[in-house]
């Protein structure tokens, strides 16, 4: 193989890649809210997850994205893991429709499709149009890289070195799969893959090959493919949540069990039979089709891309009924941690009100726990100058909301239910408490940007300024700590404790700001410096403002329920 080839090779796959990426943004962007709403709604069951997976790849055209938005929607509990495992199974099959349109041979006309989409995007003056325009020039350019490859590789028909090659060591399935599950892995990207096979095919390479002899090389290697196209998948779950790391598990599982198992029977038929019937069937659906020289020849792309389809099909089939094991499985051996369950708010407990408030306020106490631990984080990512930290925090704001939402709009739900008066005040303090939570995640969101400008600008408190920021957070922890308490016990004694932490949270920031811009004025900190250390202050500060709100709503309710007098609390609400 000369440089030349190489270079070409190079050039054209890359143009693949570029195209079916550019192709498969604007067709994200033209159909995402139709996508999410897909996943969201029409997945209650294996058989229509399997066809929404299938649906939702065909228009992504990228098996990968179908599962990082299936993992997205399992963390947020609006799909189950069985659910999620039937989504990427179809994705399995939604990924073969590149090889299928790559089989059409529609190189020709790439340069048309190159141009009106070029047109549609640089001169179209609304957004839609230039998406449109995205997907048709992705299109062209995926097909002229196509292109690109075939003609690199037309060279190789004429050697006899790589026909011999081809010949002797193509037919060994186990170097075959091999060789699939490298390239991918390199690429990250199966449709690349097969795309580079499908361009092999089209110069010509196999039409020495005769009968069934190319898809024989070819099915290895597009089964190998699949597995390869595990790695990107096992690699983006490090450092994720566990359902995050068991839909890659999933993904793994599908397709290398997919593997063995068709491998393990093309070879049982190859060992009792002359003419193994599944490679004469593929070669006779595929039909042919006329080359460049005016031959007929049969047509090994289009064999290449029912193989891969007929495979993932099987698979499907195969593993419909023992997926549901598999999940069971997983789920015993990495069972969730507390914080990664989603929410766990059913709308069937609606009718029972008792028993569904019982579970908000199990859930709002989780959400107290989760922005407690993202402001210990945060504060931690700040002081130390860790900004692989402030991952964390981001991560954890978005379950954060997610949690708030889910828990507004179900309480919404839950006040048309009747309910005792006593129940729809503890609703009422559910709902504005949320609320202060959520708020406290927002600060704590703040703190970690805070850590990343004072990081990435190499920012250095004084050690008067770090000691009292010390001493604000170690106050500012005790009172959240305090208010989690709270929540789960409902002690009168913690609100007075946190409405008194509280104000010497105020008082000490208060003096500290006072302080630190007289430390400014004399020259003795950096001004910018100076700017982080007074916002963080504002966030400390406003984190002990939001704790007070939770005591001074359980009071409230102890009000209402006579468990404390009306001097004594509108004594402590005039205090604040």
């Amino acid at each position: 193989m000369t440089l030349e080839m190489l270079v070409g090779l190079f050039g054209g796959l890359g143009l693949f890649i570029f195209g079916m990426h550019m192709m498969s943004e604007g067709l994200k962007t033209v159909a995402g809210t139709k996508m999410k709403k897909l996943l969201e709604v029409l997945t209650n069951n294996k058989v229509k997850a399997i066809l929404v997976g299938t649906a939702v790849t065909m228009i992504v055209q990228s098996s990968s994205t179908t599962t990082v938005m299936v993992v997205g929607f399992v963390n947020a509990s609006l799909m189950t893991l069985t659910q999620a495992a039937g989504v990427i199974l179809g994705a399995n099959i939604g990924t073969t429709v590149t090889a299928q349109l790559i089989a059409f041979n529609v190189t020709e006309l790439a340069p048309v499709f190159i141009g009106f989409g070029a047109l549609i995007t640089l001169f179209s003056t609304r957004k839609r149009n230039r998406d449109l325009g995205s997907i048709v020039l992705g299109f062209g350019i995926l097909f002229f890289g196509i292109a690109a490859m075939s003609t690199a590789m037309e060279p190789l028909r004429e050697s006899e070195d790589f026909i011999y090659l081809l010949s002797t060591y193509g037919t060994n399935p186990l170097l075959g799969v091999l060789i699939g599950t490298l390239i991918t892995g390199i690429i990250q990207s199966s449709s690349a893959s097969i795309g580079l096979l499908q361009a092999l095919a089209l110069s010509g390479v196999f039409a020495s090959i005769g009968g069934t002899g190319a898809i024989q090389i070819c099915i290895p290697i597009l089964i190998g493919t699949n597995i390869g196209t595990c790695v990107t998948a096992l690699i983006s779950c490090i450092g994720t949540s566990t359902a995050a790391k068991k839909a890659a598990f999933i993904h793994f599982f599908v397709n290398v069990f997919g593997a063995v198992w068709v491998m393990l029977f093309l070879i049982g038929v190859d060992s009792v039979m002359t003419v193994n019937p599944v490679y004469e069937f593929i070669v006779n659906i595929s039909g042919t089709f006329i080359s460049s020289s005016g031959e007929v020849v049969p047509n090994v792309a289009r064999q290449i891309a029912m193989a891969h389809t007929i495979f993932n099909v099987a698979n499907t089939i195969v593993l419909f009924p023992l997926i549901g094991y598999f999940v069971t499985f997983l789920d015993r051996v990495y069972p969730e941690k507390a914080e990664e369950y989603g929410l766990q708010l059913d709308d069937r407990l609606l009718n029972n009100p008792s028993i569904a408030l019982g579970q908000v306020v199990r859930e709002t106490n989780r959400l107290a726990d989760m922005s407690f631990k993202n402001f210990r984080v945060a504060c931690e990512s700040i002081m130390d100058g860790n900004e692989k930290l402030v991952e964390e925090v981001v991560k954890r704001e978005e379950r954060i909301d997610e949690f708030q939402q889910g828990i507004f709009e179900y309480s919404v739900k839950l006040s048309n239910e009747n309910m005792s008066e006593e129940e729809n005040d503890r609703l009422a303090f559910v709902l504005k408490g949320s609320h202060d939570l959520e708020r406290i995640g927002d600060h704590a969101m703040n703190i970690g940007e805070l850590a990343e400008m004072r990081a990435s600008n190499k920012i250095v408190f004084s050690d008067i300024a770090n000691h009292d920021v010390l001493n604000l957070i170690s106050l500012a922890t005790n009172t959240l700590g305090d208010m989690v308490e709270l929540m789960e016990s409902d002690e009168t004694a913690l609100c007075y404790q946190i409405l008194d932490k509280e104000e010497e949270i105020d008082e000490l920031t208060d003096r500290l700001r006072d302080e630190h811009i007289r430390r400014l004025n004399e020259g003795i900190c950096n001004p910018y410096a100076g700017v982080i250390f007074l916002d963080l202050l504002t966030n400390l500060e406003r984190v002990g403002d939001h704790a007070s709100n939770i005591a001074l709503g359980i009071l409230g309710l102890k009000l209402h329920q006579g468990l404390i007098n009306r001097s004594e609390f509108d004594n402590e609400t005039i205090a604040e």
